[in-house]
């Protein structure tokens, strides 16, 4: 007997996709105030006050066994570390927003193409037309604003590892991940985002910053609605639903993220990109409509 999804689980696809696309924006902006690794330890210091009144009232459980706690710190590293701090260091060292976002948005693909024999789930024939069109819609989007030009090598290649980072942290979190308070995976992934980028910042940047009301407005976002509010939403889908339909979702970031540039950082959308925009949400709808002859897949206990 299927049950009916918790309310908070229906609106999650739209809350993250909002948070998250819009984090791209903010992150641009904050990268004016401070070196890239600098802004990440900032944050998962911020972070980490934030939960740790959180921690001391509620009390919440923590993992019974070393792999437990392994589990939820691999999950912090290829995320927190690998995919950010490798975007971010992209973004500084030349690469364009949407030369990341291009790549970015293989993300589905790879997902689609390593589900099967990583964590066990199928995607159908139309799930597959579902990407493509996904993919294509992003495609629309980004070259339909003119960015995409001759892009630092290097910084290619860091987009790369972001793109490896985010795919691994999904798949990993499907197979290995438990259900487990926010406020304990939360504390876990950011001291393991803190522990490797705080030391990285002192050793390879000046860790100068920049502070006026943008950028403390611009730490509040990053703190509350990227770093809090959207991977908490993320985890809790991988958990309760298929990755491939999860991983769907990034193929509307970058149409999203160009929206939000709009009146963040003044790009323009142009009228072919509301045309891929539309093409890439009809991609995700196809992905994440399940049919009717397959069981729902159950939340890891």
């Amino acid at each position: 007997m299927t049950h009916p999804r918790p309310l908070w689980l229906v609106a999650a696809p739209a809350m993250f996709l909002l948070l998250w696309s819009a984090g791209f924006g903010v992150a641009k902006l904050g990268l004016q105030h401070a070196a890239p690794i600098t802004l990440l330890a900032l944050r998962y210091v911020l972070v980490l006050g934030v939960l740790a009144p959180f921690a001391l009232i509620l009390r919440p459980p923590v993992p019974k066994t070393l792999r437990g706690w392994l589990d939820i710190a691999v999950v912090g590293f290829l995320i927190q570390v690998a995919y950010f701090g490798l975007c971010y260091i992209a973004f500084k060292s030349g690469v364009s927003a949407a030369g990341v976002a291009i790549v970015v948005c293989l993300q589905p693909i790879l997902v689609a193409l390593v589900a099967p024999r990583f964590v066990g789930e199928n995607v159908g024939r139309m799930a597959w037309v579902g990407l493509a069109l996904g993919l294509a819609g992003a495609v629309v989007v980004i070259l339909s604003r003119a960015q995409v030009q001759a892009e630092n090598p290097y910084g290619v290649l860091l987009t790369v590892g972001a793109l490896f980072g985010i795919t691994a942290g999904t798949l990993y979190e499907k197979r290995f991940g438990v259900s487990h308070h926010p406020v304990t995976s939360n504390m876990i992934q950011y001291a393991v985002g803190a522990a490797f980028t705080l030391p990285i910042a002192w050793l390879t940047e000046d860790m100068h910053m920049v502070w006026n009301g943008e950028f403390i407005a611009v730490l509040g976002y990053l703190v509350i609605g990227n770093s809090l509010l959207a991977m908490s939403l993320l985890l809790a889908m991988i958990r309760a639903g298929e990755v491939s339909r999860v991983s769907a979702l990034f193929y509307l970031v970058p149409a999203f993220s160009a929206l939000f540039a709009w009146p963040l950082l003044g790009e323009a959308m142009p009228p072919l990109a509301w045309a891929g925009m539309a093409l890439a949400g009809a991609g995700v709808a196809m992905v994440s409509r399940k049919s009717k002859a397959q069981a729902p897949a159950e939340p890891s206990a």
